[in-house]
């Protein structure tokens, strides 16, 4: 059974999320500020988080850039329309997806089963007892997608699910441009519209891991006007 953290100090809307994920089988806990939620994570066994942005104590933006210094858990934000910034803001620090309020319960319930399925893929094992293993290598970069392990030039690197999920479609297909929006509907799997910025955040974080010099990018180039590709090395 999933363990999903709700949290918003808006008591009615985390009420209404515990009905519709318990609806679905998934174990919630409750927080009410960024403060709990922190301390929740440290003592529960979570597998994603929502978070509203503006809340007291401690607010969404701000305890999801401290969740990010130990866990790679999804964090979905959830914004207000007129939160836009906040969006940006929270994708720069680390968060996974937003919703935005007043959400469809059929939503939420798709990123959230979307976001689950990512993280734990990445975090899971094979069966195969190690045959079969599916590793792509460009340069110094090798994607071992059976272990769901990322080395650059020896060295481990950890990546969040999106991360892993877009640098194993762009090594698989060295040299093929991708759009933003082929990039987000085949690592989001949803539809792409208004995707443009979510991409870049995401990309730009991953650059940083991967890449010498983000600046100038060894690996993950921009194709102006077209979109991304993995350089063959």
């Amino acid at each position: 059974m999933y363990t999903i953290l709700i949290c918003d100090d808006d008591r009615d809307i985390v009420s209404a999320l515990e009905i519709y994920l318990g609806s679905e089988g998934y174990r919630t806990l409750a927080a009410y500020d960024g403060r709990e939620a922190l301390e929740l994570v440290a003592k529960e066994d979570i597998h994603l988080i929502l978070m509203d942005v503006m809340m007291p104590r401690l607010d969404g933006i701000r305890a999801t850039a401290k969740l990010r210094e130990s866990t790679n858990i999804p964090i979905i934000l959830l914004t207000a329309k007129s939160e836009d910034s906040d969006k940006i803001l929270g994708l720069n620090i680390g968060a996974d997806d937003y919703i935005t309020k007043p959400f469809n319960p059929v939503e939420v319930m798709a990123r959230v089963k979307s976001q689950l399925r990512r993280y734990t893929t990445l975090g899971g094992r094979s069966q195969s007892g190690g045959e079969d293993r599916a590793v792509y290598t460009n340069g110094g970069v090798t994607v071992d997608d059976t272990a769901k392990s990322v080395t650059v030039d020896g060295e481990r690197v950890a990546l969040t699910p999106i991360e892993y999920n877009i640098l194993l479609l762009l090594i698989r297909h060295q040299g093929r441009v991708y759009s933003t929006s082929q990039i987000y509907e085949q690592v989001w799997n949803d539809p792409s519209l208004g995707s443009e910025n979510t991409v870049a955040v995401h990309i730009r974080h991953l650059r940083e891991k991967i890449e010498i010099d983000p600046a100038n990018p060894r690996y993950i180039k921009v194709v102006w006007g077209l979109g991304y590709k993995m350089e063959k090395q």
